[in-house]
């Protein structure tokens, strides 16, 4: 038992060391996303049509090279300056796989077997514009999201200095009983820091110059950091005692069948909560003995639904939206290995 306690602690460590470099990456983006990128022009600039919107959001991960430990802030960000939920999904879902790191990472691990690299941009980019264009159904991204991040959101779609921040309106905690900084605007309503140097451009109707969001922009990103990290360590934490404490070999003799290995994969893949960048190695370890298809679900699913990748995302979303993204993902992989073992 102390030796599985042991092993338990080193694979936790394991999965923080390797995800914290990925998720300050991530939260750095997103700082920079709010604090030195004009929102106004980011969200003009985007297509409002379902589809195209969903497969921008799914390609713009190739300019973002972060893993699913880091996209989560960009994906907060976007959201929170007003992006279109498709294109916020998109990106979400999409952006561990579909960007120049994991690609060069899969091309090294499976060299002798460039299909793999190909089906695995292709699988991950469909499920994600598909999975897109449905959350494009749901134009107002407030009902969605945790209570926290809808006070935020209230804010940045407030388009005049009329309006209340979003801070006012909710009655369950006063602006000046939170927590952060707080500026005092001219109708003499607390805003935070953060909030107001993202309406900053909006209300006074000119650029902020950068030295005065350097300061915002770091108290930002060490507030996300502390939030996602928080959130991170307890998946990890769960992650690693389920590869320990569940026998492995339950999972791996499903794997014997078409059907069976692909969903055997797809649960292993959940289980390890491997990084995008390095789980194509992981999964060299079972070209011998698993299929090619059931290896393609373990790569497109893996990056898209883990156990810390669960934790962080409740950070975003409701509960029961987690739940929609992780059946649809789920039946979409599923559906597009089985399609590769059949045709392919």
């Amino acid at each position: 038992m102390t030796g599985q306690i042991y092993s338990a602690f080193t694979l936790f460590l394991s999965l923080l060391v390797e995800a914290i470099p990925f998720l300050l990456l991530g939260v750095l983006l997103s700082s920079a996303l709010l604090f030195f990128i004009d929102e106004r022009q980011l969200v003009a600039r985007l297509p409002r049509h379902p589809f195209l919107g969903a497969f921008v959001g799914s390609c713009v991960g190739f300019l973002f090279p972060v893993c699913e430990c880091g996209n989560v802030p960009v994906a907060r960000r976007l959201l929170m300056q007003g992006m279109p939920t498709s294109v916020a999904i998109g990106f979400l879902l999409a952006a561990p796989t579909i960007n120049p790191i994991v690609i060069w990472s899969t091309w090294v691990a499976f060299r002798d077997r460039p299909e793999i690299v190909v089906f695995r941009v292709l699988g991950s980019l469909a499920i994600a514009t598909i999975i897109g264009c449905v959350f494009s159904l749901q134009q107002d991204p407030r009902p969605i999201l945790q209570s926290a991040l809808v006070k935020r959101v209230n804010l940045l779609m407030s388009r005049s200095p009329e309006v209340k921040p979003a801070t006012q309106r909710s009655p369950e905690i006063p602006s000046l009983l939170q927590s952060g900084t707080f500026l005092l605007s001219k109708s003499g309503q607390p805003i935070r820091m953060d909030d107001a140097v993202a309406l900053a451009a909006v209300v006074l109707n000119r650029p902020i110059p950068l030295e005065k969001r350097l300061r915002p922009f770091l108290d930002n990103a060490i507030q996300e950091l502390r939030e996602l990290g928080a959130i991170l360590i307890f998946g990890s934490a769960i992650a690693a005692c389920i590869q320990v404490f569940v026998p492995r070999e339950v999972i791996l003799d499903l794997g014997q069948g078409v059907i069976s290995s692909i969903a055997a994969m797809m649960v292993l893949a959940g289980v390890v909560s491997i990084c995008s960048t390095v789980d194509s190695f992981f999964a060299l370890s079972f070209a011998s003995t698993f299929t090619t298809s059931s290896l393609l679900a373990f790569l497109v699913f893996g990056p898209t639904i883990d156990i810390k990748g669960i934790g962080l995302m409740l950070s975003i979303f409701q509960p029961r939206i987690i739940f929609y993204l992780f059946a649809l993902v789920a039946q979409l992989t599923f559906l597009f290995a089985l399609f590769h073992s059949y045709f392919f």
